[in-house]
């Protein structure tokens, strides 16, 4: 009986423990968006951008600017902005109901204003799902050293 029982018991265990290391389904979906993102940019795509962030979307970047909306497009159309790559990896997403976190490290480069930038750092991503659609409400971008 007690090893009918011990075995009931480490069975559970182990179901528990598989659950636990799957992801969350809405996972891959936050995860194409950030490379949509990350795509947009070097594109420079403000449509694009447009439908993932959302109307009070906040934006603060790595030298503490901080930007709504309207002029973080409006960075996305500046013909000085010339991206040439937008990387992202070590991605990890955690989910609070309908509020998905993004933390990651990224690497971009190109010219702003004629002069070229090469940078490095740690971002963060508020996303929340609003009738079935994802959008981007905060993001924030740190330097690191390279």
């Amino acid at each position: 009986m007690k090893r009918a029982i011990f075995s009931c018991l480490l069975l559970t265990l182990s179901s528990v423990g598989l659950a636990a290391q799957q992801a969350d389904p809405r996972e891959g979906k936050i995860l194409v968006l950030e490379r949509l993102w990350n795509e947009a940019q070097v594109n420079r795509d403000a449509p694009a951008l447009d439908a993932m962030v959302a109307e009070r979307f906040v934006n603060t970047e790595y030298d503490g600017e901080v930007s709504d909306k309207t002029r973080f497009l409006s960075d996305i159309r500046d013909p000085q902005f010339k991206p040439v790559s937008a990387n992202i990896q070590d991605l990890k997403v955690t989910f609070f109901g309908d509020t998905a976190i993004v933390i990651g490290t990224y690497h971009t480069k190109g010219t702003y204003q004629g002069k070229p930038y090469d940078h490095v750092g740690r971002f963060t991503d508020t996303w929340i799902q609003q009738l079935g659609k994802w959008q981007c409400v905060a993001s924030h971008t740190s330097l690191v050293k390279k």
